[in-house]
């Protein structure tokens, strides 16, 4: 081994026992190279230590210009110059150690020992998130060059193109999009959960159900979250008019419609994705429909097992849960007390909008909704604050009754009518408590 490359051995012992990788890049082709005349002496190292980090070490060593390159380093009549290693796990396999650098391929091309066509060099450096994407112009999302060869340097790409067609709301190219579901599986292998995280909570809540439309078709969701996927077998009743639906479908038009009234609330519409999960684990066929009952209860522990699959944080997991978990509550309709115990809930408002953009979904019927959003108006007044039209006194002039339990009863069944509107006068109250005297 000659000195250079002793040097360069030693540099790179240096930097991996302050805890980082490095090697010399192609070793044996760099010796082949390397200019025994002691006039033109270089070499390539890699290393995944930062350019702050290698001087450190490294006083000497000079920053490039060349954004592909770390620095170079003058030593002893050697130039060593210092590449950035390949340190993205979503990367493709074989161009995780680097094998040919663009100052090895020049003098290659020099010697006349190979034509620049026989290699592909690749040295991973710092780039923007569009730099491997055509421009826009043409209103397409397309990587730049070969798209199989494109995903093969950085599978997350896939991810990105994704995100890019939902939030700009633009088509993916033909090429591009094929590319994309022929590797899926490989984006899944090699892409981390981090990673894919990344990119969906860059995704706009406005922008979420047609990203996931995207995940399903590009059959990425089946491997990412495979309970949403199977949603896709399940139907259900949209309405009586317009028969059935998917429980996916349904659940892609309730995430589009929830950020109508909650712009921006990225956890509201994540609430959304996971609403109707329990479906897969509740649903049940008998007098020629389908069935779910306690599906919320069901989906909200489902839910907190995907999330922390998918490395959610515990605070977000709970709220989540708790979406999932409360938000069938407001499609019955909601007595003083329920109406009360539901606005003491935090998340409220979030409930509220998911029955709404639920309701909306199905073009359904919004008997219930409008009943509860009246009875919380009512409910903004302490409940000692509200009395009834008719005193006992008066309840038992009118009904005949004695004093007792009874009288009571009615009092409170009277007060609830009058909250929800089925009393609004004096006339109506004393028609209603005749009426209710009956059962007693």
């Amino acid at each position: 081994m000659s000195q250079p490359f002793k040097d360069a051995v030693g540099f790179c012992k240096t930097i991996m026992r302050n805890g980082y990788d490095a090697y010399v890049v192609n070793a044996r082709l760099q010796e082949l190279t390397l200019d025994e005349s002691g006039n033109e002496q270089e070499l390539d190292i890699c290393t995944e230590a930062g350019l702050s980090e290698l001087q450190k070490y490294f006083p000497n060593l000079e920053p490039s210009a060349d954004k592909s390159l770390l620095g170079t380093l003058k030593e002893g009549g050697v130039t060593y110059f210092f590449y950035p290693a390949d340190v993205d796990d979503a990367s493709y396999t074989e161009e995780a150690v680097s094998i040919m650098t663009p100052r090895m391929l020049k003098r290659l091309e020099r010697r006349g020992d190979i034509p620049l066509s026989a290699v592909c060099p690749y040295i991973p450096k710092a780039k923007d998130a569009y730099a491997d994407f055509a421009g826009f112009e043409d209103g397409m999302i397309q990587f730049k060059g070969i798209p199989d060869q494109a995903l093969r340097k950085d599978y997350s790409l896939a991810y990105r193109a994704l995100r890019f067609a939902a939030n700009y709301d633009k088509q993916i190219e033909a090429n591009t999009w094929i590319a994309i579901v022929r590797n899926a599986r490989r984006v899944l292998d090699y892409v981390p959960m981090p990673d894919f995280l990344d990119e969906w909570r860059k995704v706009e809540a406005e922008s979420m159900w047609k990203f996931f439309q995207l995940l399903f078709d590009s059959m990425l969701l089946h491997g990412l979250i495979p309970e949403i996927a199977a949603l896709s077998r399940i139907k259900q009743i949209r309405n009586p008019e317009a028969g059935e639906e998917t429980v996916l479908a349904h659940t892609f038009d309730v995430m589009k419609r929830y950020p109508e009234e909650l712009p921006y609330d990225w956890k509201g519409t994540v609430a959304c994705l996971f609403h109707d999960v329990g479906k897969l684990y509740t649903a049940e066929y008998y007098g020629e429909e389908w069935h779910f009952l306690q599906h919320h209860r069901v989906g909200a522990k489902v839910s907190r097992k995907i999330l922390r699959r998918l490395s959610f944080s515990a605070e977000d997991i709970d709220l989540v849960c708790d979406l999932v978990r409360n938000h069938m509550r407001p499609h019955f309709m909601l007595t003083d007390k329920g109406i009360r115990r539901l606005k003491s809930h935090d998340e409220y408002p979030r409930i509220m909008e998911m029955v709404r953009a639920d309701i909306k979904a199905r073009d359904g019927s919004w008997r219930e909704y409008n009943h509860n959003l009246k009875m919380a108006e009512r409910a903004d007044i302490p409940q000692e604050d509200i009395e009834p039209f008719l005193d006992g006194n008066q309840i038992m002039q009118y009904t005949g009754l004695k004093p007792g339990p009874s009288v009571g009863a009615i009092r409170e069944s009277l007060l609830r009518a009058q909250i929800s509107d089925d009393v609004s006068n004096e006339d109506q109250a004393i028609a209603y408590v005749k009426q209710v005297a009956k059962h007693f």
